[in-house]
Protein backbone atom coordinates (compact mmCIF):
# COMPACT_ATOMS: atom_id res chain seq x y z
CA UNK A 1 0.00 0.00 0.00
CA UNK A 2 0.93 3.47 -0.95
CA UNK A 3 0.45 6.55 1.35
CA UNK A 4 0.97 10.11 0.43
CA UNK A 5 1.18 12.34 3.79
CA UNK A 6 0.77 15.51 3.59
CA UNK A 7 1.91 18.74 5.89
CA UNK A 8 2.89 21.83 6.57
CA UNK A 9 6.09 20.41 8.46
CA UNK A 10 8.56 17.75 8.45
CA UNK A 11 11.83 17.61 9.64
CA UNK A 12 14.59 19.23 7.74
CA UNK A 13 17.32 17.28 8.13
CA UNK A 14 18.06 13.76 10.54
CA UNK A 15 18.76 16.23 13.59
CA UNK A 16 16.13 18.46 13.60
CA UNK A 17 13.42 18.03 16.31
CA UNK A 18 10.25 19.33 13.98
CA UNK A 19 6.85 17.73 14.76
CA UNK A 20 8.55 14.25 16.21
CA UNK A 21 5.59 12.97 16.84
CA UNK A 22 4.50 12.93 12.86
CA UNK A 23 8.13 11.86 12.10
CA UNK A 24 7.76 8.87 14.60
CA UNK A 25 4.04 8.12 12.92
CA UNK A 26 5.83 8.28 9.51
CA UNK A 27 8.72 5.70 10.54
CA UNK A 28 5.86 3.19 12.26
CA UNK A 29 3.98 2.98 9.10
CA UNK A 30 6.64 2.15 7.04
CA UNK A 31 7.80 -0.70 9.92
CA UNK A 32 4.41 -1.87 9.46
CA UNK A 33 4.93 -2.22 5.55
CA UNK A 34 3.28 0.95 4.06
CA UNK A 35 4.91 2.58 1.97
CA UNK A 36 4.80 5.61 2.72
CA UNK A 37 6.30 9.15 1.16
CA UNK A 38 5.85 13.14 3.01
CA UNK A 39 4.87 15.96 1.03
CA UNK A 40 5.84 19.12 2.44
CA UNK A 41 6.66 22.73 1.46
CA UNK A 42 10.16 24.01 1.51
CA UNK A 43 12.30 26.04 3.93
CA UNK A 44 14.74 28.50 2.23
CA UNK A 45 15.22 26.87 -0.93
CA UNK A 46 15.35 23.37 1.11
CA UNK A 47 15.25 20.36 -2.00
CA UNK A 48 13.37 17.35 -1.61
CA UNK A 49 15.33 14.80 0.60
CA UNK A 50 15.02 11.56 2.70
CA UNK A 51 14.82 11.13 6.37
CA UNK A 52 14.86 8.10 8.50
CA UNK A 53 14.13 6.21 4.53
CA UNK A 54 11.51 7.99 3.96
CA UNK A 55 11.33 10.37 0.65
CA UNK A 56 10.11 14.00 1.44
CA UNK A 57 8.82 16.16 -1.58
CA UNK A 58 9.44 19.65 -0.66
CA UNK A 59 7.39 22.16 -3.18
CA UNK A 60 8.85 25.61 -4.18
CA UNK A 61 6.32 28.26 -3.28
CA UNK A 62 8.21 32.02 -3.30
CA UNK A 63 12.10 32.63 -3.39
CA UNK A 64 14.40 31.29 -1.02
CA UNK A 65 14.51 34.00 1.11
CA UNK A 66 11.02 34.28 1.60
CA UNK A 67 9.90 30.32 2.14
CA UNK A 68 9.70 31.37 5.99
CA UNK A 69 6.16 30.57 6.34
CA UNK A 70 6.12 27.17 8.14
CA UNK A 71 9.02 25.55 10.09
CA UNK A 72 10.39 26.68 13.37
CA UNK A 73 6.96 28.59 14.42
CA UNK A 74 3.30 27.69 13.17
CA UNK A 75 2.15 29.79 10.11
CA UNK A 76 -0.92 31.07 12.10
CA UNK A 77 1.16 32.55 14.21
CA UNK A 78 3.99 33.98 12.11
CA UNK A 79 1.37 35.28 10.24
CA UNK A 80 -0.76 36.97 13.11
CA UNK A 81 3.26 39.08 14.26
CA UNK A 82 3.54 39.82 10.26
CA UNK A 83 0.14 39.89 8.73
CA UNK A 84 2.13 40.19 5.19
CA UNK A 85 3.25 37.01 5.38
CA UNK A 86 -0.58 36.12 4.36
CA UNK A 87 0.63 36.74 0.92
CA UNK A 88 2.32 34.49 1.36
CA UNK A 89 -0.55 31.75 1.52
CA UNK A 90 -1.63 32.22 -1.70
CA UNK A 91 1.50 30.45 -3.91
CA UNK A 92 1.76 27.88 -0.80
CA UNK A 93 -1.77 26.43 -1.54
CA UNK A 94 -1.22 27.14 -5.51
CA UNK A 95 2.31 25.78 -5.33
CA UNK A 96 1.36 22.56 -3.68
CA UNK A 97 -1.81 22.09 -5.39
CA UNK A 98 0.15 20.84 -8.26
CA UNK A 99 3.09 19.20 -6.79
CA UNK A 100 0.22 17.12 -5.14
CA UNK A 101 -0.86 16.55 -8.54
CA UNK A 102 2.05 15.63 -9.89
CA UNK A 103 3.13 12.94 -7.76
CA UNK A 104 -0.50 11.47 -7.66
CA UNK A 105 0.42 10.77 -11.16
CA UNK A 106 3.64 9.74 -11.06
CA UNK A 107 3.51 7.53 -7.88
CA UNK A 108 -0.03 6.34 -8.12
CA UNK A 109 -0.77 6.41 -4.13
CA UNK A 110 -3.26 4.25 -2.86
CA UNK A 111 -4.64 7.06 0.04
CA UNK A 112 -3.56 10.53 0.26
CA UNK A 113 -3.30 11.37 4.69
CA UNK A 114 -3.72 15.41 4.79
CA UNK A 115 -2.43 16.57 8.10
CA UNK A 116 -3.93 19.94 9.37
CA UNK A 117 -7.12 19.64 6.61
CA UNK A 118 -7.22 24.23 6.28
CA UNK A 119 -5.32 24.31 3.57
CA UNK A 120 -3.78 20.95 2.82
CA UNK A 121 -7.09 19.04 2.28
CA UNK A 122 -7.60 22.10 -0.91
CA UNK A 123 -4.23 21.08 -1.70
CA UNK A 124 -4.36 17.07 -2.33
CA UNK A 125 -8.80 17.40 -3.03
CA UNK A 126 -7.60 18.03 -7.15
CA UNK A 127 -5.55 15.09 -7.16
CA UNK A 128 -7.81 12.99 -4.83
CA UNK A 129 -10.73 13.88 -6.79
CA UNK A 130 -8.94 13.46 -10.27
CA UNK A 131 -6.99 10.29 -9.73
CA UNK A 132 -9.93 8.69 -7.44
CA UNK A 133 -7.59 8.56 -4.64
CA UNK A 134 -9.28 8.13 -1.30
CA UNK A 135 -8.55 11.45 1.37
CA UNK A 136 -7.92 11.13 4.74
CA UNK A 137 -7.67 14.42 6.88
CA UNK A 138 -6.05 14.48 10.25
CA UNK A 139 -7.11 17.55 12.89
CA UNK A 140 -5.43 18.56 15.57
CA UNK A 141 -7.14 21.53 16.99
CA UNK A 142 -4.91 24.33 15.90
CA UNK A 143 -6.69 24.88 12.39
CA UNK A 144 -10.11 24.51 14.47
CA UNK A 145 -8.78 27.79 16.20
CA UNK A 146 -8.69 30.15 12.82
CA UNK A 147 -12.32 29.65 12.64
CA UNK A 148 -12.45 31.73 15.41
CA UNK A 149 -10.35 34.28 14.22
CA UNK A 150 -11.51 34.22 10.80
CA UNK A 151 -15.53 33.68 10.37
CA UNK A 152 -14.74 33.06 6.23
CA UNK A 153 -13.50 29.78 7.23
CA UNK A 154 -15.96 27.84 8.73
CA UNK A 155 -18.07 27.30 5.65
CA UNK A 156 -14.29 26.18 3.75
CA UNK A 157 -13.95 23.98 6.81
CA UNK A 158 -17.23 21.92 6.82
CA UNK A 159 -16.84 21.68 2.82
CA UNK A 160 -13.48 19.97 3.62
CA UNK A 161 -14.94 17.65 6.33
CA UNK A 162 -18.00 16.90 3.34
CA UNK A 163 -14.79 15.40 0.95
CA UNK A 164 -12.56 13.36 3.38
CA UNK A 165 -13.20 9.62 2.77
CA UNK A 166 -11.80 9.24 6.74
CA UNK A 167 -11.03 11.68 9.84
CA UNK A 168 -8.89 11.49 12.44
CA UNK A 169 -8.72 13.53 15.44
CA UNK A 170 -5.84 13.57 18.10
CA UNK A 171 -7.96 14.31 21.14
CA UNK A 172 -11.81 13.84 21.62
CA UNK A 173 -11.79 17.45 22.24
CA UNK A 174 -10.92 17.90 18.73
CA UNK A 175 -13.30 15.42 17.65
CA UNK A 176 -15.93 17.38 19.09
CA UNK A 177 -15.15 20.61 17.99
CA UNK A 178 -15.35 18.93 14.49
CA UNK A 179 -18.35 17.24 14.93
CA UNK A 180 -19.89 20.93 15.95
CA UNK A 181 -19.28 21.97 12.57
CA UNK A 182 -20.54 19.14 10.21
CA UNK A 183 -21.14 15.69 11.51
CA UNK A 184 -18.99 13.12 10.38
CA UNK A 185 -17.46 9.64 11.48
CA UNK A 186 -14.52 11.03 13.56
CA UNK A 187 -11.87 8.44 14.86
CA UNK A 188 -9.35 9.31 17.51
CA UNK A 189 -5.85 8.99 16.80
CA UNK A 190 -3.68 10.30 19.20
CA UNK A 191 -0.07 10.48 19.44
CA UNK A 192 1.97 7.66 20.75
CA UNK A 193 4.48 7.82 23.49
CA UNK A 194 7.34 10.21 22.94
CA UNK A 195 9.70 7.90 24.50
CA UNK A 196 10.81 4.26 23.41
CA UNK A 197 9.67 2.47 26.71
CA UNK A 198 5.97 2.14 27.52
CA UNK A 199 7.64 0.80 31.03
CA UNK A 200 6.45 3.43 33.47
CA UNK A 201 8.77 3.14 36.88
CA UNK A 202 7.86 3.67 40.58
CA UNK A 203 7.99 7.09 42.49
CA UNK A 204 10.75 8.70 42.60
CA UNK A 205 13.11 8.86 45.80
CA UNK A 206 12.36 11.95 47.76
CA UNK A 207 14.88 14.74 48.78
CA UNK A 208 14.67 17.41 51.31
CA UNK A 209 11.66 18.93 49.18
CA UNK A 210 9.13 17.87 47.44
CA UNK A 211 10.11 18.28 43.55
CA UNK A 212 7.03 19.71 41.55
CA UNK A 213 7.81 20.11 37.44
CA UNK A 214 6.46 22.10 34.52
CA UNK A 215 7.70 21.85 30.96
CA UNK A 216 6.83 23.94 28.80
CA UNK A 217 6.55 27.19 26.50
CA UNK A 218 5.76 30.44 29.09
CA UNK A 219 2.44 31.11 27.17
CA UNK A 220 -1.19 31.93 28.28
CA UNK A 221 -3.16 28.61 27.90
CA UNK A 222 -0.25 26.88 30.20
CA UNK A 223 -1.54 28.51 33.04
CA UNK A 224 1.72 29.45 34.86
CA UNK A 225 0.79 31.90 36.35
CA UNK A 226 -1.62 29.85 38.47
CA UNK A 227 1.07 27.58 39.41
CA UNK A 228 2.74 30.24 40.74
CA UNK A 229 -0.10 31.35 43.04
CA UNK A 230 -0.46 27.48 44.19
CA UNK A 231 3.37 27.27 45.32
CA UNK A 232 2.34 30.46 47.49
CA UNK A 233 0.07 27.81 49.30
CA UNK A 234 2.79 25.56 49.85
CA UNK A 235 5.43 24.80 52.60
CA UNK A 236 8.24 26.39 50.90
CA UNK A 237 10.37 23.94 53.17
CA UNK A 238 8.47 20.75 52.16
CA UNK A 239 7.55 22.21 48.52
CA UNK A 240 9.69 23.12 45.24
CA UNK A 241 8.08 24.43 41.99
CA UNK A 242 10.48 24.41 39.17
CA UNK A 243 9.65 26.20 36.26
CA UNK A 244 10.97 25.06 32.64
CA UNK A 245 11.05 26.55 29.06
CA UNK A 246 10.73 30.08 28.18
CA UNK A 247 7.62 32.41 26.01
CA UNK A 248 6.76 35.50 25.66
CA UNK A 249 5.14 35.51 29.21
CA UNK A 250 8.30 34.64 31.02
CA UNK A 251 9.63 38.07 32.63
CA UNK A 252 5.63 38.76 33.75
CA UNK A 253 5.69 34.86 35.37
CA UNK A 254 9.00 35.81 37.52
CA UNK A 255 7.43 39.47 38.39
CA UNK A 256 4.74 37.91 39.61
CA UNK A 257 6.96 35.14 41.61
CA UNK A 258 8.45 37.84 43.49
CA UNK A 259 5.56 40.06 43.80
CA UNK A 260 3.73 37.17 45.96
CA UNK A 261 7.00 36.56 47.56
CA UNK A 262 6.89 32.77 46.64
CA UNK A 263 10.31 31.52 48.11
CA UNK A 264 10.03 28.19 46.40
CA UNK A 265 9.52 28.82 42.75
CA UNK A 266 12.58 28.24 40.27
CA UNK A 267 12.76 29.12 36.72
CA UNK A 268 15.27 27.36 34.66
CA UNK A 269 14.97 28.76 31.26
CA UNK A 270 15.50 26.41 28.27
CA UNK A 271 17.54 23.06 28.75
CA UNK A 272 19.66 21.17 26.56
CA UNK A 273 17.55 17.44 26.09
CA UNK A 274 19.90 15.66 28.84
CA UNK A 275 19.38 18.91 31.40
CA UNK A 276 15.91 18.27 30.78
CA UNK A 277 16.20 14.43 31.37
CA UNK A 278 17.80 15.02 34.51
CA UNK A 279 14.93 17.06 35.87
CA UNK A 280 12.72 14.95 35.07
CA UNK A 281 14.83 11.82 36.90
CA UNK A 282 15.17 14.15 39.63
CA UNK A 283 11.60 15.07 40.26
CA UNK A 284 8.61 13.95 42.38
CA UNK A 285 5.52 14.74 40.20
CA UNK A 286 4.33 17.10 37.19
CA UNK A 287 2.15 19.57 36.39
CA UNK A 288 0.25 21.04 33.05
CA UNK A 289 -2.07 23.94 34.60
CA UNK A 290 -3.65 24.64 31.45
CA UNK A 291 -6.58 27.19 30.71
CA UNK A 292 -8.21 27.98 27.74
CA UNK A 293 -7.25 31.01 27.05
CA UNK A 294 -8.66 34.57 25.98
CA UNK A 295 -8.35 33.40 22.27
CA UNK A 296 -10.54 30.38 23.59
CA UNK A 297 -7.03 27.93 22.71
CA UNK A 298 -6.39 25.05 24.95
CA UNK A 299 -4.29 21.81 25.46
CA UNK A 300 -5.04 19.67 22.21
CA UNK A 301 -4.05 16.74 23.76
CA UNK A 302 -1.05 16.86 26.35
CA UNK A 303 1.78 14.79 25.32
CA UNK A 304 4.35 15.83 27.75
CA UNK A 305 2.12 14.09 30.20
CA UNK A 306 2.86 11.05 28.77
CA UNK A 307 6.54 11.72 28.78
CA UNK A 308 6.09 12.80 32.79
CA UNK A 309 4.42 9.65 33.16
CA UNK A 310 6.99 7.54 31.52
CA UNK A 311 9.91 8.96 33.49
CA UNK A 312 7.97 7.78 36.77
CA UNK A 313 6.23 11.25 37.24
CA UNK A 314 2.87 11.28 39.43
CA UNK A 315 0.54 13.85 37.31
CA UNK A 316 -1.91 17.16 37.78
CA UNK A 317 -3.28 18.13 34.91
CA UNK A 318 -6.43 21.11 34.49
CA UNK A 319 -9.21 19.63 33.09
CA UNK A 320 -9.34 21.31 29.71
CA UNK A 321 -9.07 20.28 25.99
CA UNK A 322 -7.63 16.79 25.23
CA UNK A 323 -6.17 16.04 28.45
CA UNK A 324 -8.26 13.82 30.09
CA UNK A 325 -7.91 11.68 27.36
CA UNK A 326 -4.68 11.15 28.96
CA UNK A 327 -5.14 11.82 32.85
CA UNK A 328 -8.05 9.72 34.05
CA UNK A 329 -9.04 11.39 37.58
CA UNK A 330 -7.93 9.30 40.16
CA UNK A 331 -6.46 6.58 37.61
CA UNK A 332 -3.44 7.69 35.91
CA UNK A 333 -3.51 11.23 37.78
CA UNK A 334 -5.05 13.76 39.10
CA UNK A 335 -7.80 16.23 37.37
CA UNK A 336 -8.18 19.73 38.80
CA UNK A 337 -10.54 22.20 37.56
CA UNK A 338 -8.59 25.35 35.46
CA UNK A 339 -7.93 28.58 36.68
CA UNK A 340 -7.96 26.86 40.47
CA UNK A 341 -4.84 27.46 42.80
CA UNK A 342 -5.93 25.98 45.91
CA UNK A 343 -6.90 22.57 43.94
CA UNK A 344 -3.57 22.08 42.34
CA UNK A 345 -2.08 23.05 46.22
CA UNK A 346 -4.38 19.85 47.25
CA UNK A 347 -3.56 17.77 44.49
CA UNK A 348 0.37 18.52 45.71
CA UNK A 349 -0.55 17.94 48.88
CA UNK A 350 -1.84 14.84 48.30
CA UNK A 351 0.62 13.37 46.48
CA UNK A 352 3.13 14.37 48.45
CA UNK A 353 1.71 13.12 51.49
CA UNK A 354 0.76 9.74 50.31
CA UNK A 355 3.12 7.58 48.20
CA UNK A 356 1.37 4.59 47.51
CA UNK A 357 -1.33 6.70 45.99
CA UNK A 358 1.29 8.14 43.79
CA UNK A 359 2.55 3.94 43.02
CA UNK A 360 -1.07 3.25 41.96
CA UNK A 361 -1.58 6.23 39.44
CA UNK A 362 1.52 5.36 37.79
CA UNK A 363 0.10 1.42 37.57
CA UNK A 364 -2.73 2.87 36.13
CA UNK A 365 -0.08 5.18 33.98
CA UNK A 366 1.58 2.42 32.00
CA UNK A 367 -2.06 0.34 31.27
CA UNK A 368 -3.57 3.76 29.93
CA UNK A 369 -0.37 4.20 27.84
CA UNK A 370 -0.50 0.52 26.46
CA UNK A 371 -3.87 0.88 25.63
CA UNK A 372 -3.83 4.45 23.86
CA UNK A 373 -0.81 5.31 23.04
CA UNK A 374 1.18 2.89 21.62
CA UNK A 375 2.79 3.83 18.31
CA UNK A 376 2.40 0.31 16.86
CA UNK A 377 -1.35 0.50 17.99
CA UNK A 378 -1.94 3.56 16.22
CA UNK A 379 -0.68 2.76 13.24
CA UNK A 380 -2.33 -0.90 13.04
CA UNK A 381 -5.91 1.02 13.44
CA UNK A 382 -4.71 3.32 10.75
CA UNK A 383 -3.67 0.79 8.35
CA UNK A 384 -6.68 -1.49 9.09
CA UNK A 385 -8.63 2.38 8.03
CA UNK A 386 -6.40 2.77 4.78
CA UNK A 387 -7.09 -0.64 3.75
CA UNK A 388 -10.91 -0.02 4.03
CA UNK A 389 -11.19 2.76 1.89
CA UNK A 390 -9.31 1.22 -0.48
CA UNK A 391 -10.90 -2.15 -0.48
CA UNK A 392 -14.39 -0.20 -0.99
Amino acid sequence: MKVLVVGSVYPRFPEDNEVPWLRKSVATLRDAGVEVEVMAPSYKGLKSHTIDGVPVHRFRYATKNLEILTHDEGAPTKMAKHPSMQLLAIPYCISGFFKCLWLAKKKKFDVIHAHWPFPHALIALGACKLFRIPLVLNFHGAELLLIRKKKWIRPIMKFIIGQANAIFANSRFTASKISALRQAKIEWSPYGSPLSSGKVPPPHARGERYKILFVGRHIERKGIEYLIQAAKLLDPKKFEVRIVGKGNLTESLKHLAKEIQTENVIFTGPLSPNDLRKEYQESNCFVLPAIVDSKGDTEGLGVVLIEAMQYGLPVVASNVGGIPDVVVDGETGILVPEKNPEALAAAFQKLESDPAYESELLKGAEKRIDACFNWEKIAEKQIEIYKGLVNN
